[in-house]
């Protein structure tokens, strides 16, 4: 079964052409992605890495039947290229782009939600569903089949989480990298959801960061929601108070967002919490045994 995407999922790229679409497409393609074809105004009509190219997603929508797009467009581009997607009646948009302006992200996606679209991102790594479907930047041979989840706010951290519940042989049904900016698409409780009604996924792993309180959220939510194992870390436990710790939306303010108060509420709602991520692979297998 899988979330969100899976060997028959059909995509395409906006932003297909340019360096950073090219080169993250075709590892997507190596991976066995089902990517249809990509856009870029001004070149539809053209074929680039084996599939054709198409001015608008509405035109590359009715051509090839794509229902999820990959966004590797410009920064100052991104909400328009979100919206577009909305209008084309994609169902799904995977925003790795970094560096979006946090207000056009707030517009677009308040237009992708009243529209019906989800969204992952921007400044993420992707999904992958290991051996299946890979859309975005994340190194597709470190995913192994099995059935723990992993949704996390760091893109390297996602790697490590993979790395080591594969290093205990477990593996991984679906991973989401929701990404670290202020505001974000699909976020813990959606994708929470997601993986309780996945019959493949037994287990799933959490990483969050100081800032914000999205993983306070994402802890009620479990204790009164979720019946899977869940085991969690949080980055960022020696962070200064005030001071920006790698990704936008980690900063902590007075006491809100620190590692302390946010592992607790974890605990406190029965999630099994790490200190180092070096310890996530045993934990996840300690719960499921």
């Amino acid at each position: 079964m899988s979330i969100l995407v899976n060997k028959d999922t059909k995509v395409i790229v906006q932003g297909f052409t340019g360096k950073e679409g090219s080169f993250h497409a075709e590892k997507c393609l190596e991976y066995g992605t089902n990517i249809v074809g990509g856009v870029t105004p001004n070149k539809g009509g053209q074929e680039h890495l084996g599939k054709p190219v198409f001015d608008t997603v509405s035109r590359a929508v009715q051509e090839t039947g794509a229902t999820v797009s990959m966004i590797f467009v410009p920064p100052r581009f991104v909400a328009d290229a979100i919206m577009e997607a909305v209008n084309a009646k994609i169902e799904l948009a995977v925003v790795i782009t970094e560096g979006a302006p946090v207000k056009d992200i707030q517009m677009a996606k308040a237009y992708a939600i009243k529209n019906g679209m989800k969204m992952i991102g921007p400044n993420c790594p992707g999904v992958i569903t290991s051996n299946e479907c890979k859309i975005g930047i994340m190194p597709g041979n470190i995913f192994k089949k099995g059935r723990v989840g992993i949704i996390s706010k760091s893109g390297t951290l996602t790697y490590e989480a993979s790395n080591q519940v594969v290093q205990e042989g477990l593996g991984v049904s679906t991973a989401v990298g929701i990404g670290g900016d202020p505001i974000i698409g699909l976020s813990y409780k959606e994708l929470l959801t997601m993986f309780e009604a996945d019959d493949e996924t037994d287990a799933i792993v959490i990483i969050g960061e100081i800032g914000g309180d999205l993983e306070i959220q994402a802890a009620k939510f479990i204790e009164k929601s979720i019946s899977k194992p869940v085991v969690a870390f949080i980055a960022g436990q020696t962070a200064p108070i005030g001071k920006r710790m790698g990704h936008a939306g980690a900063i902590v303010s007075g006491a809100e967002g620190t590692a302390k108060q946010k592992m607790e509420a974890l605990e406190e709602a029965g999630v099994t919490v790490v200190v180092s991520p070096a310890d996530i692979g045993k934990a996840v297998k300690q719960r499921l045994s």
